[in-house]
């Protein structure tokens, strides 16, 4: 019975996870594992209380926790959602993140004067006005420069978009976005563009690839809801040449859709591990699960099937950035004479290479200047913050953030892998 159990727990994740249409690395089977290791062990517990001695009543309760503890560690290995324990207790419990402070003293700091040595994150609360979308509180960071005048200067902005499974903190614990950012302004005379931290999915577990469809008006949020909130508040530039979009896996994805249907809001991007299109599973059960069944729907938010309606775009960039084989043996087997990198299904085992490089074709033959860089890594946190902090100066550098040298796009440019 206890086995029974446990293939019963293992295969309601496993169904709960495909549901999800997670992208990503597979689930290590080591997961499974230890899935079925909790179910085996609460099953134990249960049926082998009633005439055991307390000594094995003792260990089978303390099984069911350190079966589980497994389970956790695992799923987290697998998606680098949290880098340290100290970064899982203060999400876990909702803790204060570094440098955060209330809007009410940003504005009596902006009243008196009072320039900070580093940039402040701020809890906002965003209208749904346009966009009836339910979500929660979101982020914004600003730089130290943001608060040299009053009325602050018009700096650019950056929306900054997590993975499916997410909270709009995600950039700043698991992403390591506060230090990024911050180093760069600190390097730049305080300036830096503003980041926004948006919450594109209005639940942890509900993925919506920032479309409209049956799991909310996302794609009116972003653009809706949050631009003109942070002109309103924050005195940002409303010039799309100042607007730019950065996203982590499904985030990635989002940032591209979000250009390419709106080059009139948005001037680049930077598409960190994203897919080719917003993805939820195949083609069929995205049509399904995103748009009741609309193939029109879909492909209104295919992003080569926008750019090729779009036709000729101007003043818009974009940076992809996938993850390499970490051996520099096996990077300079990887490496061809332009930079592109081989489709390697251990980095990318759902052809996030292959996306970039399909979606920076199309782009660049439509006028979109890009390039495809890559960082050693994995579908993971970590490899975000990695491909962030390279981007950030090229991005911040395109959008026309003050005190700024030009920054280059990579070498390695579109072009078919080798």
């Amino acid at each position: 019975m206890a086995l029974t159990v446990a293939a019963a727990v293992t295969a309601l994740a496993y169904r709960y996870i495909a549901s999800l249409g997670v992208a990503g690395d597979p689930a290590p089977a080591s997961l499974w594992v230890w899935i079925a290791m909790s179910g085996l062990a609460v099953a134990v517990l249960l049926l082998g209380w009633p005439g055991a001695r307390w000594w094995r009543r003792g260990v089978a309760v303390l099984s069911v926790p350190l079966c589980a503890l497994c389970a956790v560690l695992v799923l987290n290995v697998w998606v680098g959602y949290f880098p340290t324990v100290s970064a899982a207790w203060n999400q876990l419990t909702a803790g204060p993140l570094p440098d955060q402070i209330d809007r009410l003293k940003v504005t009596a700091m902006q009243v008196k004067g009072t320039r900070p040595s580093k940039g402040v994150v701020v809890p906002v609360t965003i209208g749904a006005d346009a966009s009836h979308f339910s979500h929660r509180p979101e982020l914004v960071y600003l730089p130290p420069a943001w608060f040299a005048t009053n009325p602050p200067p018009r700096l650019p902005t950056v929306m900054m978009i997590g993975s499916a499974f997410n909270t709009p903190a995600d950039w700043l614990r698991a992403g390591g976005a506060f230090n990024t950012v911050d180093n760069f302004a600190a390097h730049h005379q305080g300036y830096a563009p503003a980041l926004v931290f948006v919450d594109a999915t209005g639940a942890f577990d509900n993925d919506t690839e920032c479309v409209n469809g049956g799991r909310g008006n996302a794609a009116d949020h972003l653009r809706k809801d949050v631009v003109p909130f942070m002109v309103s508040n924050f005195g940002v530039s409303a010039d799309r040449a100042n607007w730019g979009v950065a996203g982590w896996s499904m985030g990635g994805t989002c940032a591209v859709d979000l250009t390419v249907m709106h080059p009139d809001v948005f001037s680049a991007f930077v598409d960190v591990a994203g897919d080719v299109r917003p993805n939820v599973g195949t083609k069929e059960q995205t049509i399904a699960r995103l748009f009741g069944g609309n193939q029109a729907a879909w492909a209104a938010y295919d992003p080569i099937t926008v750019i090729n309606r779009n036709g000729r775009y101007s003043g818009v960039s974009g940076w992809f950035d996938v993850p390499a084989p970490t051996g520099p043996h096996n990077l300079a087997q990887a490496a061809g004479p332009t930079g592109a990198t081989t489709p390697d299904p251990v980095a990318n085992p759902e052809g996030q290479d292959a996306a970039a490089y399909s979606l920076c074709n199309a782009a660049a033959a439509n006028g979109i200047d890009c390039a495809v860089a890559t960082q050693p890594g994995r579908h993971d946190w970590p490899f975000a913050a990695q491909a962030f902090a390279a981007a950030l100066p090229w991005l911040a550098s395109t959008l026309g953030t003050p005190n700024t040298e030009p920054v280059q796009l990579p070498q390695r440019r579109g072009g078919a892998p080798h």
